[in-house]
């Protein structure tokens, strides 16, 4: 009762008669009531102080360390027909072994002797270009030889051609020396006709010496054509010379257009041999691909295309297998407001689905069930989620990661960062404010950059 009015009622009732009204001003249950209100308000203003460690929480997936032990798909590289399984789903294998046999549906490709066919096309045109290689060989000598032959017969020309030039240099030293003595002829007979007219001579004598100025013209005269004769036999060497020279260059021409023919056959021929070469090579390892293999060690999770005589086209999925050996890690995703405060190194709890754990996100050393890991990789570009990928590597200091963890198992992941009084983590949630901005500072961060 407030006893505000003037007109109090305890003084006018009696209130002993009440049990419950009696009860209700105990005096000595509201003295308890009151000291357990001052002590809860003096634990929790001390819990108010108590460090509290901010943390990034998000969820994500058991995954693999290296790309190239995670789950993967078989494909075939070539169309085809399953025609045969060696494995069953949950088989191991190891790297190289078999695991089904398809048959091809092209039509170009189903002949069972492809590769022998193609094989033995390839040798004969092999055959050929041996062939080509001694028919060029074989025009390289004649054309050596004619060569030969046209040096040999141009200089038996020029020989021939320096005795004609000597011959015509002689008959024209002749015709000078006949003109000499035609000149000599012609005096004596002037001089024996003056003796003759004087007495001194006789008839005799004159007609001597005209007789021998006849015979000396006549000689004047056939040392003349002699000397033309000389000049034209030159003139013939000469053109024998050019003959030559031409015939030859004639043969040899036609001998290097044959054996540019032949070398052009040869080469044609050669990329040819080249063409199958690369056939038959390339059918050989088709033919290999007709045998599905195991890329790695691992397990057979599920056959994708099944049954026998199903047809698949190129590069569709058939098998997908499991590596038998991988190192585990975990894929977690943040907020792009919370990615600044990720940083490669920083440590990181991981809670497992299926594996039993009690979290205090603000204590970390206090919950039990998760497990230690460190950031390895910071995605640079958002996720098709809206967020940023994280990778998360066991630690290896730390206690170890449950051996049964599959991979594709879910996973919650908490980023520990600093250590702040639990009213100011209050605070900061009341208004909406994100965790504190930090840069690692010690030794083992710093050396860390985001990639």
């Amino acid at each position: 009762m407030l006893n505000i009015s003037h007109n109090q009622l305890n003084k006018k009732v009696n209130f002993d008669s009440y049990s419950a009204l009696a009860k209700a001003q105990n005096v000595k249950h509201n003295k308890h009531f009151n000291r357990f209100l001052l002590a809860s308000a003096i634990i929790g203003l001390i819990i108010l102080f108590l460090p509290w460690t901010q943390n990034v929480t998000g969820a994500g997936y058991v995954t693999t360390l290296t790309p190239d032990q995670r789950p993967q798909t078989i494909q075939s590289p070539i169309p085809g027909r399953i025609e045969q399984w060696f494995v069953r789903e949950g088989d191991y294998v190891a790297k190289g072994d078999t695991i089904l046999f398809v048959s091809e549906i092209k039509n170009e490709y189903q002949d069972p002797r492809l590769v022998e066919r193609t094989i033995a096309q390839r040798d004969a045109k092999s055959n050929a270009v041996i062939s080509y290689k001694d028919k060029v060989r074989a025009l390289e000598n004649q054309i050596n030889a004619l060569q030969s032959e046209r040096k040999l017969k141009i200089e038996q020309a020029q020989n021939k051609l320096k005795q004609t030039q000597y011959k015509v240099k002689s008959d024209s030293i002749d015709l000078v020396a006949a003109k000499t003595n035609i000149d000599i002829a012609r005096k004596q007979y002037d001089r024996t006709v003056n003796l003759q007219t004087e007495g001194l001579k006789s008839r005799a004598d004159v007609e001597d010496k005209q007789l021998k100025l006849q015979e000396t013209e006549a000689k004047l005269i056939g040392q003349e054509n002699k000397l033309l004769v000389s000049k034209n036999e030159l003139i013939n060497t000469r053109l024998d010379i050019n003959r030559t020279a031409t015939e030859y260059a004639q043969k040899i021409s036609k001998a290097q257009s044959d054996k540019f023919t032949a070398s052009s056959a040869q080469f044609d021929t050669e990329a040819q041999v080249s063409k199958l070469e690369n056939a038959s090579a390339n059918y050989e390892l088709r033919d290999k691909m007709r045998y599905i293999l195991a890329p790695q060690n691992g397990y057979i999770n599920k056959a994708i295309k099944s049954g026998i005589g199903e047809t698949f086209k190129e590069g569709e999925q058939l098998v997908g297998i499991m590596p038998a050996n991988y190192d585990i890690a975990v894929e977690t995703f943040v907020s792009p407001i919370d990615l600044p405060l990720i940083h490669i190194g920083e440590d990181i709890r991981v809670q497992f689905d299926g594996w039993p754990a009690i979290v205090f996100s603000g204590w970390p050393d206090a919950s039990f069930g998760t497990y230690s890991g460190t950031v390895v990789a910071v995605e640079t570009f958002i996720s098709a989620n809206g967020k940023f990928r994280i990778l998360i590597a066991p630690k290896k200091e730390a206690e170890q990661w449950p051996k049964n963890v599959r991979v594709g198992s879910g996973a919650r992941t908490i980023a520990l960062l600093q250590d702040v009084p639990i009213w100011y983590e209050l605070w900061r949630k009341l208004n909406g404010f994100p965790p504190d901005y930090y840069v690692p500072t010690t030794a083992k961060d710093s050396k860390f950059e985001k990639k």
